[in-house]
């Protein structure tokens, strides 16, 4: 997939913006705040006039005019090209239609989870587990609200998603807190028993695994199937 001219996600949102009407940075950045956007949306407002530039260097953008409020300085209005608007459809159509890989913090910390002790991970998950809960209720109580109001699920489905992405979360890790803490999670016995040698007797994973029949009883299957290089 050949890669966007102007790729950060702020300029999508600024071409979807001016796909409804002409407007200046400012304005921009006013209506995704007030639209709630920014959740959905990495925006870094100080880059907004860089990221216009950019656009209409390309030529996805161009000036319309420039205005003029009272003592403000003057601001130039941009408006939509007709590459533009091709561009934002294409945009669209590849973030709604083509998954992509993406690296998930927490990923990225459970892919070493070992590397803390069995009871400082649950401590830390548990942690976590708050915030992403705390996350949901307020994230509810505005679907709640909006549907009260009866504004329509359209305008805000990428926040139920998010709450989907939440609701996920929670869930797994609830799960596997428990898993770790009763040491239900297959491993989490040689975890534990492996932190253990290594602070009560300095002995390290790696010296551990040489000999796993002397510090652990049992010669481990798993780590056959496991090549060199990744030892």
């Amino acid at each position: 997939m050949a890669r966007r001219k102007v790729a950060n996600p702020l300029a999508f949102a600024v071409l979807g913006s001016l796909s409804e009407r002409p407007m200046h940075p400012y304005e921009i950045s006013t209506m995704l705040r007030a639209r709630g956007k920014d959740q959905s949306i990495k925006v870094n407002y100080g880059s907004l006039y860089s990221v216009v530039a950019a656009l209409e260097k390309h030529g996805f953008v161009e000036a319309l005019e420039t205005v003029r409020e009272g003592n403000r300085p003057e601001r130039t209005v941009y408006q939509i090209t007709e590459a533009g608007s091709a561009e934002f459809g294409d945009w669209l159509a590849e973030l709604v239609g083509t998954p992509a890989r993406e690296f998930h913090p927490l990923e990225a910390g459970l892919a070493y989870l070992p590397g803390l002790q069995p009871d400082r991970a649950v401590e830390l998950l548990e942690q976590r587990l708050k915030a992403v809960d705390t996350e949901i209720s307020e994230v509810t109580a505005a679907h709640d609200h909006m549907a009260s109001l009866e504004f329509p699920r359209i305008f805000w489905v990428e926040s139920e998603f998010r709450l989907a992405l939440l609701q996920a979360e929670s869930a797994y890790v609830h799960q596997l807190v428990e898993e770790i803490r009763t040491d239900t999670l297959s491993g989490s016995g040689f975890w534990r028993q492996a932190w253990k040698l290594y602070l009560e007797e300095g002995i390290s994973p790696a010296e551990q695994l040489k000999d796993p029949v002397k510090y652990f009883g049992q010669e481990f299957a798993w780590m056959q199937a496991i090549p060199p290089e990744a030892q």
